[in-house]
């Protein structure tokens, strides 16, 4: 009996300072989406440039997850126009994505190569990443906090103000071109 309870004791004192430390190493290890501002972000572009997002500081935003095989990818074109007619106004970020039926399965280089032969897209274009699900990339995880709506299909928008704060989010059916958006602008 002696053993017994020396050996529960064991047991007892190991799980709790595994968990206590299991807990520890969590705290450390996460950030929440919250704790951060859209200018803590870094990413690299599709040729790999890594972009801090400080440089946006000022600036109004509009962020789009995008995709190469999609019946909106021809928002291509808009999102240019407004890159080209508004560009003192807003700067347009892309962000391809594979999340919604497999329609961005290129390589960032094919991604580009499509951008720029089909739309002569010249505002910055991001690496592919997640923009839901458990491997969600956490700028998407972050957008989704300050606004309350995630990406529910390709070409969602987010726009952002000059203080980095997310005040539209526009899901794929509102054109990068239509009142909604510039009216905000």
């Amino acid at each position: 009996m002696k053993y017994l309870v020396i050996t529960l004791l064991l047991f007892i004192s190991l799980g709790c300072s595994h968990n206590q430390e299991t807990q520890a190493q969590q705290a450390m290890h996460v950030q929440t989406p919250m704790t951060q501002t859209f200018y803590d972000f870094k990413l690299k572009t599709l040729d790999g440039q890594e972009v801090d997002f400080t440089q946006y500081r000022g600036k109004k935003v509009l962020v789009v997850n995008t995709a190469s095989e999609c019946g909106f990818t021809p928002q291509y074109k808009d999102l240019q126009a407004l890159h080209e007619q508004h560009g003192a106004k807003v700067t347009v970020l892309g962000f391809p994505a594979n999340n919604f039926g497999g329609q961005e399965p290129g390589s960032n280089e094919q991604i580009a190569l499509f951008c720029q032969k089909n739309y002569g897209v010249s505002f910055t274009m991001f690496e592919k990443v997640s923009v839901k699900g458990s491997d969600q990339h956490p700028l998407f995880q972050w957008l989704q906090a300050q606004s309350g709506e995630a990406p529910k299909w390709n070409f969602s928008k987010y726009l952002i103000d000059e203080e980095g704060k997310v005040i539209g989010f526009y899901p794929s059916g509102v054109n990068p071109m239509d009142d909604p958006i510039l009216s905000q602008l």
